[in-house]
């Protein structure tokens, strides 16, 4: 009876259950453990953390807290986890079902991160939660219905990810929702409603089961725009803006700027996508409110523009006509007069590429939506052109105000460079963007669809990523650094050679792109001013001495790669330091190899490792004069690795298998 008193003081004591997590003293202590056991789930679905924002999530302590490490907030020093804040903090991996288990948990900012995977249905448990942020992922897949547990929350943000499916009508029961946004995905169907009227053939015939989300009853912000929603918009969502449904395929008055009829109704909408325009209902809405004077006034102006830009042409064109180069102006008038140039551009070999607009491109890309990797000078984006090929599109990170001739000199000179490669085992230059409104800096590449080397031997199965497919890999890079160094005139070098700059396509052969080249065009270091106060820099080609020292940096990076390949070690761990560091002992000891191959790999072949870590101890040399050329490292590597048919049946019959799905 003692027992049971005592339960119902602490009830008393600890108030109504949206207080409960301030019960720490009390409730707190059985959880503690499994909060702790929750985020080391969490930890161990992170496959990559390049800022090492997890640092400190150790399981010394398990029995303890979780209270001091980084993004992690607790009621009280030893109490339950309420908040976790991991934004912008470039973690790659899953979300793991675990986190379901931090049942005191108010606030979850995942957002601005690399997590890819579905949301876990577990996270509806979170009953005490207010806070669910996993907007700007590259999570996919449908929203769990089972979110409509969130009792608590009032916010939920899942912006810019790749969600599939229907709108759960379940929403509708979260009564405390004052924030929804969903832009930006690739959600379908209506939108949920009781009242809403006139669903598309797409939308879900249960769709309003539960009331839809017009039950919310504090719903103030919502946004739906930019995915493929159809139908009408429910009246009693009529009050948010209307830009907040816009980039979709409703077919009401109330809808703008919807994506084209040909989009809405094509079964695969990312092969064809062709833009956005207004719904016919728009124009004829706007037709009738316009007045008279309006029309008039529009077409007036309109009239005069196109003489003004006539005029222009001319004038342009006769001032131009007997001037072979083009002067190119610096964007940002701050400068220093001297930091203006004249430049000498062959003008017809940049009009002769492929030049594409941003427009065909923002709608290839899903509105720039599909992101799939970034670096502080670029954003790499994925996309499926108009006439089917996928493709990747780079797009620099600058601002026109910064913009200066010496940029964009530099900016023209690189999209000739790489428009000259052509071979098996470099990526294929498709076209560039250039545009001042908004303004837009990009390259257009073909896209392989099987990731980069990087994550297939990091976050991929070993078993699976066989010993003849690296072999393979290996033999590809080594004749497209040929290729590069040696067959080209002058030599093209990658700027940063590493198994991330390495793609695959789906049948393993390698394909190399040189997306880090922008580092220097956006550096503040002296030795790249060096390169805009070099005349010849100015022509677009460096000095011979850098092109040497870049392509000797090229074979020593190769060096790692072919390490990387066969131990299937990172490059640099902060525990066991650099990976060069670690073979040296090995290769220096022909018998001890063996060692340096990774222990989940079978049929390795004995006469590979030797020729691998001969090419591999030559490319590492500490004095770059002695490293040899790609010329003769590509010729080691065919000679001395047999992957003929003949060859690979003689070991293993799984390797001929892979070999005859390859040819």
């Amino acid at each position: 009876m003692g027992r049971h008193w005592a339960v119902v003081l602490l009830a008393l004591h600890c108030g109504v259950a949206a207080l409960l997590p301030l019960c720490s003293a009390a409730a707190a202590p059985p959880s503690v453990g499994g909060d702790v056991s929750a985020l080391l789930a969490f930890k161990r679905a992170v496959i990559d953390d390049p800022h090492s924002a997890l640092a400190d999530w150790t399981d010394a302590d398990a029995d303890g807290s979780a209270c001091d490490w980084r993004g992690v907030v607790c009621s009280s020093p030893q109490g339950p986890v309420v908040s976790l804040r991991l934004s912008n903090a470039s973690l790659k991996g899953f979300i793991a079902p675990e986190l379901g288990q931090l049942s005191f948990l108010q606030e979850l900012y995942l957002d601005h991160n690399l997590l890819f995977g579905t949301i876990p249905k577990q996270l509806g448990s979170l009953s005490n939660l207010r806070v669910l942020d996993l907007g700007a992922n590259r999570i996919a897949g449908p929203i769990p219905p089972e979110l409509s547990g969130l009792s608590s929350v009032s916010v939920i943000n899942l912006h810019s990810n790749g969600l599939t499916g229907n709108i759960p009508p379940e929403l509708g029961k979260l009564q405390n929702l004052v924030e929804l946004r969903l832009d930006r995905n690739r959600l379908k169907g209506s939108i949920p409603g009781s009242n809403a009227t006139g669903f598309s053939p797409m939308a879900d015939t249960g769709s309003t089961a539960h009331g839809g989300l017009c039950p919310s009853p504090r719903l103030n912000v919502g946004d739906f725009s930019y995915n493929f929603l159809a139908g009408k918009i429910p009246p009693c969502l009529k009050y948010l803006p209307r830009s907040s449904f816009q980039g979709n395929c409703f077919q009401d008055e109330y809808s703008i700027l919807q994506r084209a009829h040909q989009i809405c109704t094509s079964a695969s909408t990312a092969a064809h996508l062709k833009g956005f325009k207004r719904s016919p209902s728009d124009h004829k809405h706007d037709g009738v409110q316009q007045p008279t004077w309006l029309l008039v006034l529009e077409i007036a102006t309109g009239v005069l523009l196109l003489v003004f830009v006539i005029t222009g042409a001319i004038t342009a064109s006769r001032s131009c006509k007997l001037k072979p180069s083009i002067r190119i102006s610096s964007w940002n008038r701050s400068k220093s007069w001297s930091d203006e140039i004249t430049v000498l551009i062959d003008s017809d070999m940049l009009k002769s590429l492929p030049k594409l607009s941003r427009q065909e491109l923002e709608v290839a890309c899903e509105d720039f939506s599909n992101i799939i990797g970034s670096t502080p000078e670029t954003v790499v984006y994925k996309g499926t052109m108009k006439d089917g090929p996928e493709v990747s599109v780079i797009s620099l990170c600058a601002f026109e105000g910064h913009w200066t001739s010496q940029h964009e000199l530099f900016y023209q000179n690189k999209v000739i460079d790489l428009a000259r490669l052509n071979h098996e085992n470099t990526a294929k230059f498709l076209g560039y963007c250039r545009e001042s409104d908004p303004f837009s800096r990009m390259l257009v590449f073909e896209y392989a669809s099987n990731g980069t080397l990087y994550e297939h031997l990091h976050y991929g199965e070993a078993a699976q990523f066989s010993w003849f497919r690296r072999m393979k890999i290996a033999i590809g890079i080594a004749q497209g650094l040929r290729y590069l160094h040696t067959e080209l005139q002058p030599p093209f070098a990658i700027s940063d050679l590493n198994s991330n700059s390495v793609y695959v396509t789906e049948d393993f052969t390698p394909k190399l792109v040189d997306f880090e080249c922008w580092k220097m065009l956006f550096s503040r270091h002296e030795k790249s001013l060096g390169h805009f106060n070099n005349k010849a820099s100015f022509r677009g080609r460096d000095s011979s001495e850098d092109k040497q020292a870049d392509v000797q940096g090229n074979t020593f990076a190769f060096g790692v790669i072919l390490l990387e390949i066969i131990s299937g070690r990172l490059p640099y761990c902060k525990d066991k330091g650099y990976l060069v560091d670690w073979a040296i002992k090995y290769l220096q000891q022909p018998e001890e190899i063996g060692k340096l191959v990774d222990p989940e790999l079978s049929n390795v072949r004995t006469e590979d490792l030797a020729v691998i870590c001969s090419v591999v101890s030559r490319c590492i040399d500490p004095d770059p004069s002695k490293r040899p050329s790609m010329q003769i490292i590509a010729g080691a590597l065919e000679t001395g690795i047999d992957l003929s048919a003949a060859g690979i049946l003689k070991e293993s019959s799984l390797a001929w298998a892979e070999l005859a799905l390859s040819l």
